[in-house]
């Protein structure tokens, strides 16, 4: 039973680290720029794949250290990303984020996640994030791929006007409920 709670985080206002500088990294640093561009991310690793290096040229908000992972890289940090192929320093990161109590995801580790990273569809500023528990990223991707293409372009136009008719309904939170409720009866 997937007893996850799912929710949005406002990434731009946090402070991410990423540990490891290699393909996961990479997938880690580019997921989360393509959902919240204006993120802040300071990755550390010994090594930093070629590709990140360019990345970080082109994106004022992502600092990279190329150094060794060590417990003072949490300094100030709000949320951590653990992804490197060494599975001791995936531990100590874990568990140094368990001590100072800042939410952790382990690379292909479920068992040592706070959260768990989905696979995202975003058609507009509708977002649809999918989870497998852990299970299955795989499984995750390939429906998020399913989404994009069944889920028409024009929902942003959707969007707008519902956003439009709901500031100019009138009466209290349970009113305006009901009234957006009947509107969208129609997309059943």
């Amino acid at each position: 039973m997937n007893t996850l709670f799912p929710i949005f985080v406002k990434a731009e206002q946090l402070h991410t680290l990423i540990v490891g500088g290699g393909y996961v990294g990479l997938e880690k640093v580019t997921a989360l720029l393509a959902s919240s561009p204006q993120a802040t991310i300071t990755l550390v690793a010994p090594d930093i794949r070629d590709d990140i290096r360019a990345l970080a040229a082109q994106t004022p908000n992502l600092a990279l250290l190329q150094e060794p992972y060590q417990v003072d890289h949490l300094a100030g940090k709000d949320l951590v990303i653990a992804g490197t192929n060494d599975k001791a320093v995936n531990q100590q990161v874990q568990q140094d984020c368990k001590a100072h109590r800042i939410l952790v995801n382990v690379a292909d580790t479920p068992a040592l996640c706070d959260f768990y990273l989905s696979s995202v569809v975003k058609k507009g500023d509708l977002k649809i994030a999918i989870s497998t528990n852990g299970k299955s990223p795989t499984f995750a991707k390939r429906f998020r791929e399913v989404l994009e293409e069944i889920l028409p372009d024009s929902l942003q136009e959707t969007l707008d006007n519902l956003t439009a008719i709901r500031n100019q309904l009138k009466g209290d939170f349970v009113q305006k409920m009901e009234k957006l409720n009947e509107i969208t009866k129609v997309l059943k």
